[in-house]
């Protein structure tokens, strides 16, 4: 295992580092389905997940959120890409035969794959080089709020202790945390906690400052209860809060130093779908940046070296850099740049890759496993509301 990352302290900055388009990337084209995840593998290349030729729309989950095209089977194209950084090239495809309704991807500081399939209602880990997953959790088309179901799970986010988060997700509108061999440990909200989620769409984890933050996107807010990773003093207490006027549907967040980048989605005329720069410390954002029709994932690399957000129509990828103004040099407990590549040369730490231990008594389905070929995808565009009390057009899932 890798060393974790040391925290960095962003105070030397005048102002927060500015996300730049990288204008001519990819230098291919690509033919996805809906792109709905993004992450970074061990070697610095995005990674995303995406439906291949399928969509959800009104027809996909009855009013108890069973699947109802189970019929039909698993998504026929792979599903999982690895790009090149250098010019978003196709390095390898995946996950054919698999997955029904891709959601959540993230790759952590082992190269474990973890993912969330919506219609599924689980989430699997996959260890590198294997076909099976080593950890499933919830149970296969069965939507539940018990402890050991989960019900349409959108994200998962990996701490350096190998504690595992979850998103869960659509319709039990919590956060479950379980330890390392997929065993729950914590339900974000519990009593005494005044915390109330709806729809937590991404995650991300602050591990320095005991952060977990979360896209709580119909609640058009991004929150950040204690993780509880250090210690279990502090859970339950008052969540710090981002919530102003220009903020709308939060989908997703990812962790950048001391500061939280989200994105929102379609939500009025009046509200701009772009980027913000969040300082959960303060609860304020500080600033805004791109520009967006169906943003629904984003991350970084690790180095600071680019940042990359996803969109579910038009079903792509965009690349951006990181202008980072300094008053003089990085504090030395930065480390030097890994995993990506080094176009900017002012590494800032991420914090939510892990040290997940293997579990071997969870035995998967038999049809779950990972296949790795290189044939292209069809694309798919578009997209409905996840919520049938919003208006047509305006959510995407």
């Amino acid at each position: 295992p890798q060393p974790p990352l040391a925290p960095v302290d962003t105070s030397h900055l005048d102002s927060p580092p500015k996300p730049k388009l990288v204008e001519d990337w990819p230098k291919v084209k690509h033919s996805f389905g809906q792109v709905t995840a993004v992450t970074i593998d061990l070697q610095g290349n995005p990674v995303i997940f995406h439906r291949g030729s399928r969509t959800w729309t009104m027809e996909s989950f009855n009013e108890s959120h069973h699947y109802q095209h189970i019929a039909e089977g698993p998504i026929p194209e792979n599903t999982i890409a690895t790009l090149a950084a250098a010019d978003g090239a196709v390095l390898e495809e995946r996950g054919a035969g698999i997955f029904y309704m891709p959601h959540g991807l993230t790759i952590d500081r082992n190269g474990n794959m973890w993912l969330t399939d919506v219609a599924l209602h689980q989430v699997f880990k996959f260890m590198p080089g294997r076909d099976y997953p080593a950890i499933t959790l919830g149970h296969r088309f069965e939507p539940g709020s018990s402890k050991s179901h989960l019900c349409k799970p959108t994200a998962v986010a990996i701490a350096s202790t190998g504690e595992i988060f979850v998103a869960d997700g659509y319709c039990n509108s919590r956060l479950l945390k379980f330890n390392a061999a997929g065993r729950l440990i914590r339900t974000i909200p519990q009593p005494p906690e005044f915390l109330s989620l709806q729809t937590p769409h991404g995650l991300t984890l602050l591990e320095h400052l005991d952060m977990v933050c979360v896209a709580d996107r119909e609640n058009m807010r991004v929150v950040c209860p204690r993780a509880g990773l250090q210690t279990s003093y502090g859970e339950g207490t008052q969540a710090a809060t981002i919530q102003e006027p220009d903020l709308g549907r939060v989908f997703d967040v990812a962790a950048y130093g001391d500061l939280v980048y989200a994105i929102n989605g379609p939500t009025s005329p009046m509200i701009p779908v772009r980027g913000f720069t969040i300082d959960p410390r303060s609860e304020t954002i500080i600033d805004h940046w791109g520009k967006f029709e169906n943003p629904h994932s984003i991350t970084f690399c690790p180095n600071g070296s680019a940042m990359y957000v996803t969109e579910i129509g038009p079903n792509r990828v965009w690349k951006f850099t990181l202008t980072i103004p300094l008053r003089g040099a990085f504090l030395s407990r930065v480390r030097p740049p890994q995993r990506c590549s080094s176009e900017q040369h002012q590494p800032l730490h991420i914090g939510d890759h892990d040290l997940a231990l293997e579990r071997a008594d969870m035995i998967p389905h038999a049809n779950t496993n990972i296949r790795r070929t290189r044939a292209t995808t069809e694309t798919t565009d578009g997209g409905i509301p996840a919520r049938k009390e919003h208006t047509p057009g305006t959510d995407r899932v």
